[in-house]
């Protein structure tokens, strides 16, 4: 299965904020044999955040973890995207409305603040149980303000301290059953004094001979002591991958130029 990430929030864009989102999911995937297939980043446009979700959800196989923009202020626009994308009413779940009002009550508590729900600031935290029509509710350990699920998106809030320990919960939840599924490496080598394009038709013919196997080409124009060189490799599952190593390697020694394994 594809795993997608959308980030949301125009402090990311802007710079004002650095996303930690991107190598975290990436961690959290790799540390269950799984990898991100692709991401987006997007500022708080109603309607391009709508645009995207569109594309994603006509993707049936793909599992999309959406951070950001959930909450219930101005800038917030993703529970509403969700709506006009899969053209669906939002609707309070009621078991969102329960858990908002239980961390209503007991943040009143705390605070001596009013835990009347019919007050207009309590009934604009209740907007943030209202989901596209048909979702489900994703706990939220941190203060019990769930996001929400609905074919097979899952819509986290900005917030790490929050949104990992969902995204942790989904994966080892929904998708345990493709844990480690097929064991997947990667081995490279550094290849000096051969142009990339000389490289080319050997990376080709890896790809072609060992069908699953993917090769990559990271070209450094050098410097600081250090000569212009190529980093070429292969990647993907276990069986395939040694065969593929082999040959990459001898066909990249067969092209006269320094080959340093990594």
């Amino acid at each position: 299965m594809n795993f997608g990430l959308i980030i949301i929030g125009d402090e990311i864009l802007s710079g004002k904020r650095r996303d930690a989102h991107f190598p975290k999911v990436v961690e959290l995937l790799s540390a269950r044999g799984l990898q991100l297939a692709w991401a987006r980043y997007l500022g708080d446009d109603r309607a391009r955040i709508a645009a995207a979700l569109a594309d994603s959800f006509a993707s049936d196989a793909a599992a999309v973890f959406c951070c950001g923009g959930i909450g219930a202020t101005p800038d917030d626009h993703t529970r509403q995207a969700a709506g006009m994308a899969l053209d669906l009413p939002l609707a309070l779940h009621p078991e969102a409305a329960r858990l908002i009002s239980e961390r209503v009550a007991q943040t009143a508590r705390e605070n001596g603040a009013s835990a009347d729900m019919d007050l207009p600031e309590n009934r604009l935290r209740l907007r943030m149980g209202e989901f596209p029509a048909g979702s489900e509710i994703l706990p939220n350990p941190y203060n019990r303000i769930p996001g929400f699920s609905i074919r097979n998106h899952f819509f986290v809030p900005g917030f790490p301290v929050m949104a990992w320990p969902m995204i942790e919960s989904v994966l080892d939840g929904r998708f345990a059953h493709l844990h480690h599924l097929e064991p997947r490496g990667e081995r490279s080598l550094l290849l000096f004094g051969v142009a990339e394009a000389s490289a080319t038709p050997l990376m080709e013919a890896v790809e072609q001979e060992f069908p699953g196997i993917r090769v990559f080409s990271l070209p450094t124009v050098g410097g600081k002591g250090v000569a212009r060189h190529i980093e070429l490799g292969v990647k993907g599952p276990l069986a395939l991958l040694e065969g593929a190593w082999a040959r990459l390697e001898a066909g990249a020694r067969a092209l006269g130029g320094e080959v340093r394994p990594i």
